[in-house]
Order: structure tokens, then C-alpha cells, then sequence
């Protein structure tokens, strides 16, 4: 079956980085548009980056553009987001998703992995 997990989380002072990763099995990695969300606590799923099957520029939420830089290694069947200057209102758990059917903004992907969290301090 599918598999998606994601590591790299952690607490990080405001201005600092991190890196997440996620490691996919059980599909064709590079055939699938491979995206992160992120769910603050009491507010909704939000979309924060993909990168495309097709390999293309990444997309970003306007929220963390400029800061954070998806990019995937179809090698190693992994995708990564680095996090740069982040910010106390970036805490959240981020997954990462797999999809080949719908829009890339979407928050229906098909494949989810299990999250990571990450919390900034002030």
C-alpha cells in the first residue's frame, strides 16, 4: 500500500530553518505531483507548496513565498520543504501529499502521510 512519512519536524526559534522530508513507497513516485499542507491548530487544512510530476517550478501559498523551497528527489522517492525565516504563525503539523487526478492546489489529494510537527517560538 501506499506509504507516506514525513520526518524533520521540531521546535525552532522565530528566524530559524528546518527541513521536512517526505519518503514515499508503494506507487510510482514519479508520476505523482507531490504537495505540503499544514493544519494550525483550530483552523483548516491549508496548502503550502507542490512540486509536479513534471518536475516544473514549484507552487507556494503566498503566506511562506519567498521563504520556503520544495523541490524532490525522484532518486530517492523523497520530497523535501525547506523552511527558512520562519515565523510563529508557520507552527502547524505539515504533511505531505501524493496526487495525480486533481487540481494542484488542491487539498484532495489522495495519498496522506501521518504529519510532523513544527512549532516556531517567538
Amino acid at each position: 500500500q501506499v506509504q507516506l512519512v514525513e520526518s524533520g519536524g521540531g521546535l525552532v526559534q522565530s528566524g530559524g530553518s528546518l527541513r521536512l522530508s517526505c519518503a514515499a513507497s508503494g506507487l510510482t513516485f514519479i508520476r505523482y505531483n507531490m504537495g505540503w499542507f499544514r493544519q494550525a491548530p483550530g483552523k483548516e487544512r491549508e496548502f503550502v507548496a507542490v512540486v509536479s510530476w513534471t518536475g516544473g517550478t514549484p507552487l507556494y501559498a503566498d503566506s511562506v513565498k519567498g521563504r520556503f523551497a520544495a523541490s524532490r528527489d525522484n532518486s530517492k522517492n523523497t520530497v523535501f520543504l525547506q523552511m527558512n525565516s520562519l515565523k510563529p504563525e508557520d507552527t502547524a503539523v505539515y504533511y505531505c501529499a501524493a496526487d495525480q487526478t486533481h487540481a494542484l492546489r488542491s487539498l484532495r489529494y489522495d495519498f496522506w502521510g501521518q504529519g510532523t510537527q513544527v512549532t516556531v517560538s517567538s
